[in-house]
């Protein structure tokens, strides 16, 4: 398997979309909605709380608490080109 690029910024640019960075230079889109019905993503609908996404330490995923995050993986994979 291909090592995952890590994670070098992240920006909320819709209520439910996210635009990341990786260290390779590639973007991807990453559409939350599928998720935003999970009740551990329910706080995602606030779009305040949305876009105060941060990169984790060492660019290996995202978060917004420490109960909320994804890894780099799942963006990596999941995630679209602009």
């Amino acid at each position: 398997m291909d090592s995952i690029p890590k994670i070098v910024a992240a920006e909320a640019v819709g209520p439910a979309e996210l635009l990341v960075r990786f260290d390779n230079g590639a973007e991807k889109a990453y559409d939350f909605r599928p998720l935003l019905s999970r009740p551990e993503f329910h706080l995602l609908n606030t779009w305040a709380f949305f876009r105060a996404v941060r990169v984790d330490p060492g660019g290996y995923g995202i978060s917004w608490n420490d109960n909320m995050d994804l890894s780099g993986y799942e963006l990596w994979v999941h995630g679209t080109p602009p």
